[in-house]
């Protein structure tokens, strides 16, 4: 369980990292004034990932982690206002990128099963991809032109 618990450990310190760039570079917030809220989204993961395989309730780990977030983040718990300030300086973007990234390259990796698709499930794909940057395009447009910044 110790070797796994480490590799939980590296694999998120990886993904922290890259989304602490990514957070640098898109929204201008420092790595160094991120770490804290980094640091504890990834103690939560871990935490949340333990208790899935040591609990004997069938709930899966992104469950426990919601909870655990969820609990820490409340009002009467100690020190949450502390973790809601770290963690505001965090944007989901920056982490979402990585993990959508990771798992991109997890799936493209597996060729064979993606040839037994068929070649109407990669037209369908360039479809929803296609129909998914129009349809933001177009939300950006209109609230942006609705805001008055274009």
């Amino acid at each position: 369980m110790l070797k796994t618990i480490t590799e939980w450990i590296l694999v998120l310190m990886v993904f922290g990292f890259s989304a602490l760039f990514g957070n640098w570079l898109g929204f201008d917030v420092l790595p160094w004034e991120a770490v804290p809220g980094m640091l504890l989204l990834v103690a939560v993961s871990v935490v949340g990932l333990v208790l899935e395989k040591v609990l004997p309730v069938n709930i899966p780990a992104v469950g426990y982690i919601g909870l655990i977030a969820i609990a820490i983040s409340l009002p009467m718990f100690p020190g949450s206002a502390l973790f809601v300030e770290w963690t505001e300086k965090i944007s989901i973007l920056a982490l979402a990128t990585p993990i959508l990234a990771y798992a991109g390259i997890s799936i493209g990796s597996n060729w064979a099963d993606f040839k037994k698709l068929g070649f109407r499930s990669v037209l369908v794909a360039f479809a929803v991809f296609l129909g998914t940057f129009l349809g933001s395009a177009l939300i950006a447009e209109v609230i942006l032109r609705w805001q008055g910044i274009i």
